[in-house]
């Protein structure tokens, strides 16, 4: 019975559902993330080998979250996941000034992958509450967004730990899918 009703009303209220690759350095906070969308809350991870995914539920929309391993040698493995992706996010640890440079070739690489033509591209400027974070707009720059043409993008400020800018994160990317 429940199953019924749960097909009738997603029937009625258009239940969507998108997929999204989360990539980004290692200890960029990828899995933090995740799960803070996922469960709510804070969980103690580890260093993704491979991948995790879960479903997040945000205004009645569904996403299918992949959270991609950042390590150098599981980067090469990406595009393997990329095929029916909707959007990608590209979580940047804004405290490692060091690392943007390879932040800014694997977004290159990204941009460029085929199977990612139609996806749209959320960065997600995170740690932002930590001391000597590059703000959003610094992070901009250092990638250089503003002359990527290929994708809608979009940059946010967040904070893995406390939440801060996720949903709208979130809110961002069902605005631009619908706008499709």
């Amino acid at each position: 019975m429940g199953v019924l009703v749960s097909t009738l009303w997603s029937r009625l209220v258009g239940t969507t559902e998108y997929k999204i690759v989360m990539v980004g350095l290692h200890n960029a906070g990828k899995t933090t993330i995740l799960y803070k969308l996922h469960l709510g809350d804070v969980i103690e991870t580890q260093p993704t080998i491979g991948s995790n995914v879960e479903q997040v539920s945000h205004r009645n929309i569904r996403f299918q979250v992949w959270d991609l391993g950042g390590q150098e040698r599981l980067r090469k493995s990406w595009g393997t996941y990329f095929i029916h992706t909707n959007a990608v996010i590209l979580v940047v640890d804004s405290t490692d000034r060091e690392h943007m440079p390879t932040v800014k070739m694997e977004l290159a690489a990204i941009t460029a992958h085929e199977d990612l033509a139609n996806a749209v591209l959320l960065i997600l400027a995170n740690k932002q509450d930590a001391e000597g974070a590059m703000s959003a707009a610094e992070v901009s720059t250092a990638l250089a967004l503003h002359a990527n043409k290929q994708h809608d993008w979009q940059i946010q400020a967040c904070c893995a730990l406390t939440g801060d800018g996720l949903f709208e994160g979130l809110d961002w990317i069902i605005h631009s899918l619908r706008s499709k």
